[in-house]
């Protein structure tokens, strides 16, 4: 679906704004909100890049997992997730212990980096080598309850059954908030399981057509994904200072709006674009965009600032890193996904007298 490839490019480039523009303050060695004065009210929405993909995933995950077993859904999560994620770990690992570069450092220890290769470092409490990894986590536990799904077998009754279940979890989570064991909430993410959920309700809609289930979950999801925005969104603002956070609450609002709108609108196929290659690339694009961004900033940007505008250097960064992005995906990550894919095995030629038969029919 070429709406959902630039859908999700424009996700990764938002959050490509939000991290150069006001974010990245030790990259910098400044505030970027203060050098980006005009800028940075909007930049800093692309924090809610994250949240856009949380509702494409959702939409494309049961998309990959309709009529596919447990092993094709794992194989297939495997080799979409791990290898630019390899990638993008050795380049932090050599970015910071073959350089003198400080910014982001996570500091961690050969023993961090190999946990940091799971991709399950938070289950044990090990830093993130990428401030971007967190979201990974969200994924991964998303997929583990997917695999749920996958295991019961996916009907259209069931997916409603499985979002409806989740959705009444994530309500009650919120409501009783200090009270849910950690694990539950761990299980539940009732922070981001609004958006999952919206996403699959969406992909019914989008194979079935309108009706009134899948639809209320949209609408219940949304109801939920407005305090989680506004209360992630706050927090950063807290944090940092309405200064450098320069974000209102409105904003948040209609941001979240929006995201929910266009993702209607691709459901109901209200907003279809013609595939092209350009739009498969920007597709491809994105993951290592995701991944490889921060990695790029740290490397060029206290390169550049001295000699150069910063609205030159944050051009010059962003492009570089989507450069990077695009010859990972392509002489990196495409062909290591072909190698792990499995084969499929050869059919069986067909005995000459039933080729000739085939053949006779009109």
């Amino acid at each position: 679906m070429a709406e959902l490839d630039l859908l999700r490019f424009l996700a990764a480039l938002a959050v490509v704004a939000f991290h150069f523009l006001v974010a990245y303050a030790s990259v910098w060695d400044d505030r970027p909100a203060e050098l980006f004065p005009a800028l940075a009210p909007v930049a800093g929405l692309g924090i809610l890049g994250v949240e856009l993909f949380f509702i494409i995933s959702g939409f494309v995950i049961l998309m990959t997992v309709w009529g596919r077993g447990l092993g094709a859904f794992a194989r297939s999560r495997l080799v979409r997730l791990y290898p630019a994620y390899w990638l993008s770990l050795a380049a932090i690992a050599a970015l910071y212990g073959l350089t003198g570069a400080k910014a982001l450092n996570p500091k961690l220890s050969p023993g961090d980096y190999l946990l940091n290769a799971t991709m399950f470092q938070r289950l044990f409490k090990v830093t993130d080598a990428s401030g971007v990894y967190w979201s990974l986590w969200a994924e991964l536990r998303f997929y583990l309850l997917i695999a749920i799904l996958v295991i019961v077998g996916v009907t259209y009754r069931r997916v409603l059954v499985f979002a409806g279940t989740w959705l009444v979890a994530t309500l009650t989570v919120k409501l009783l908030e200090d009270n849910v064991p950690t694990v539950i909430g761990e299980i539940v993410m009732p922070d981001y399981a609004p958006y999952f959920i919206a996403g699959m309700a969406l992909y019914l809609i989008h194979k079935h057509g309108s009706a009134f289930l899948p639809w209320l979950y949209v609408a219940g999801g949304y109801g939920l994904a407005i305090p989680s925005a506004l209360g992630r969104v706050g927090r950063r603002v807290e944090a940092a200072g309405f200064k450098n956070m320069p974000v209102t609450d409105l904003s948040v609002i209609i941001t979240i709006t929006l995201i929910f709108i266009l993702t209607a609108l691709v459901a109901l196929g209200l907003l279809r674009l013609k595939p092209s290659r350009t739009l498969t690339a920007l597709g491809g694009t994105t993951y290592p965009l995701y991944l490889f961004h921060s990695i790029v900033a740290v490397a060029l940007i206290p390169l550049l600032t001295g000699g150069l505008p910063p609205w030159a250097v944050v051009t010059i960064t962003t492009l570089t890193a989507i450069l990077l992005s695009y010859l990972v995906y392509s002489f990196a990550e495409r062909p290591i996904q072909r190698l792990l894919k499995p084969r499929r095995p050869q059919q069986t030629p067909s005995a000459p007298a039933v080729q000739v038969e085939k053949a006779s029919v009109p």
